[in-house]
């Protein structure tokens, strides 16, 4: 799989072609989601359901006949962990032509957790259809698109910072810089990028800018769009994960996350 390539070219699906998905699409997928880890060491579960078996449905999707859930204990750094393994699940499935989109409100969530099985002590963030993208977006999904500007990207100067907030980071490094786009080009629930970056010598800091009213959940949904973004940095540039909130002044809307160490 070339990253940066399934990066740039995917983009969230909402309007499928109506056919299965393959067994043996399936077939790979599954054995490819046996493999999915994640450096908080935190097991995600996905489950496959039919959605007709199941009866299940969102009003912003047409076309699909599957759905794939993820499970996580509620414990620290789930939802992190929970958006970096998606992410994997997600870019993978477009490797094989599969499209996909992160829904975690547009859905009968009770009977989606109830069909996958969520325990007492668990969370499922998110569910995705899985299908091969039709030729052309019903209007329903353009008018999302336009609605949320899914399109846009906030510009690197406004993310990217070097040893604090103040100073927009330059390089001239081409894996870090695919890294940042990687980073840049993730998608976030109502494209509202929270991510912020903070490079202090090999180290790249985390940062949540909280720029998302919460739904009362126990988990918060702009730490999955953390997870999605370590995803990308690390699928391209590696390092290594580790929790310890550096001596940088941050705004009370931030939040430190964690930090890749090249």
């Amino acid at each position: 799989m070339d990253m940066m390539e399934l990066i740039r070219t995917r983009k969230s699906v909402r309007t499928f072609d109506g056919k299965a998905v393959t067994e043996n699409d399936i077939k790979e997928l599954t054995e490819y989601i046996n493999s999915i880890t994640n450096p908080y060491g935190i097991p995600v579960k996905f489950v496959l359901l039919d959605a007709a078996e199941h009866g299940l449905s969102s009003p912003v999707i047409q076309g699909e006949h599957l759905y794939i859930t993820g499970k996580v204990p509620l414990t620290e750094h789930c939802a992190e962990a929970f958006g970096y393994s998606f992410e994997k699940l997600v870019l993978y499935a477009w490797s094989l032509g599969i499209g996909t989109t992160w829904i975690g409100g547009t859905m009968k969530r009770e009977l989606f957790e109830q069909k996958a099985g969520v325990r007492e002590g668990e969370i499922m963030p998110c569910v995705s259809p899985l299908g091969y993208p039709a030729k052309k977006r019903s209007i329903k999904e353009i008018g999302m698109r336009t609605a949320i500007r899914a399109d846009k990207r906030i510009k690197n100067e406004e993310l990217f910072f070097a040893n604090g907030f103040g100073e927009p980071l330059h390089t001239d490094d081409p894996t870090i810089m695919n890294a940042l786009e990687a980073v840049r080009l993730a998608p976030s629930a109502v494209n509202k990028q929270p991510w912020r970056i903070v490079k202090c010598g090999n180290a790249y800091h985390f940062y949540e800018k909280k720029n998302l009213a919460g739904g009362g959940a126990a988990w918060d949904v702009q730490k999955v769009d953390l997870g999605i973004a370590i995803c990308h940095f690390m699928s391209v540039a590696g390092g290594v994960l580790s929790v310890a909130e550096p001596d940088i002044s941050v705004g009370k809307d931030t939040e430190y996350i964690a930090t890749v160490t090249l």
